[in-house]
């Protein structure tokens, strides 16, 4: 069983708690897009960056004329600090944990296609949803195509999603006989359906990969049996390919 996750908007550059292990398998692609990125002027970035404040647009792009891609790298789990991951928390992970994740889990990224945790990765601005229109491609759903499917099943039939919908998108579409994507969602009961809101469901996804981590699940029945932070599986608003966890 392979676990999807989403990246984060925040990062940051930590070079000393773990060393990363590999460069990102699909750095020549990511090339590509630094190049397509460097290719445009200050106005068209800001319009890229969904208008974000002028400081943060100014900011970034300094950063991308100075990026190196092979240099001053961080191990991708430690780059991403957003509510995801703190409440994964990997730094304090044990041996177990951290070789868990190694072998099991992948972030998708709209920069880097898929990431394995230690691969060493810069910080960057660019989401899968984002208007990048690289190398003729109408956006990075169509750039990336079905190479991430490709890669993340290439060992497994079975991926747990817990990614957002923006990145899911980029997985979905290239499922193929008997490959399953099985998707968590994390809420509360509301009229017989699960409520979900962004800032809880990043939380319990972070914690539900801690949990699967430390306790080596390796099968939906071991994802069932979830229930840190009050959450319980509920087979009742369920689907096969949907499983709803529920806070008491």
């Amino acid at each position: 069983m392979k676990i999807i996750i989403a990246p984060a908007r925040t990062m940051k550059i930590d070079e000393d708690s773990f060393p990363y292990h590999d460069l990102p398998e699909f750095l020549p692609a990511t090339k590509q897009i630094l190049a397509w990125m460097r290719s445009l002027s200050y106005e068209e970035l800001h319009r890229l960056w969904w208008n974000c404040s002028t400081r943060l647009a100014e900011k970034n792009y300094r950063w991308l004329q100075e990026m190196d891609l092979e240099r001053g790298l961080t191990p991708a789990i430690i780059a991403f600090t957003g509510l995801q991951y703190q409440h994964m928390a990997p730094d304090v992970f044990s041996e177990q944990g951290l070789r868990y994740v190694e072998d099991h889990l992948r972030i998708l990224s709209g920069f880097y296609g898929l990431l394995r945790p230690f691969d060493g990765i810069v910080p960057y601005r660019l989401g899968m949803g984002d208007r990048a229109r690289v190398a003729g491609t109408a956006n990075l759903y169509q750039f990336w195509g079905r190479r991430l499917a490709d890669s993340l099943y290439q060992d497994d039939q079975l991926v747990l999603d817990l990614a957002s919908v923006e990145y899911e998108r980029a997985v979905r579409p290239y499922l193929t006989g008997r490959q399953r994507l099985v998707k968590c969602v994390f809420g509360e009961e509301v009229a017989g359906r699960v409520k979900q809101t962004a800032t809880r469901a990043k939380m319990a996804r972070g914690t539900m990969v801690r949990y699967l981590a430390e306790n080596n699940i390796t099968d939906l029945a071991g994802v069932k049996e979830f229930t840190v932070g009050g959450y319980r599986f509920r087979p009742e608003l369920s689907t096969a390919d949907c499983l709803a966890f529920t806070r008491n």
